[in-house]
């Protein structure tokens, strides 16, 4: 082989390995590229998952106040009622003893 092949040869050799750089510099380039967008949208993922679960704690307490005001309401309503009830079971009974007295009185 003369020095003029030799210096052909590694003019070739030299221009492959140029080659093959510049295609692993655009390869890692483009995976830089992949990586950030992916990041990016799990970021984006991220954020609106948390501002679902924000939301959804805000309606469930919303609920549990309106379930809590319901229950209370209900139990006022209760009481009263069982006042009620109270009284009309001691009104019959009062009502009872004066017809049982009147029978005995006559």
């Amino acid at each position: 082989m003369t020095i003029d092949e030799r210096f052909e040869r590694i003019e070739h050799v030299t221009a492959s390995l140029l080659e093959e750089r510049q295609r692993d510099r655009e390869e890692q380039r483009q995976l830089w590229r992949d990586t950030q967008r992916q990041i990016a949208e799990a970021f984006r993922a991220i954020g609106e998952t948390n501002r679902l679960v924000t939301e959804t704690g805000l309606q469930i307490r919303q609920t549990s106040d309106s379930l809590a005001d319901f229950i209370a309401a209900n139990d006022r309503r209760f009481h009263e009622f069982d006042e009620r009830l109270g009284k009309l079971v001691s009104a019959i009974g009062a009502l009872c003893q004066k017809t049982e007295t009147k029978r005995e009185g006559q």
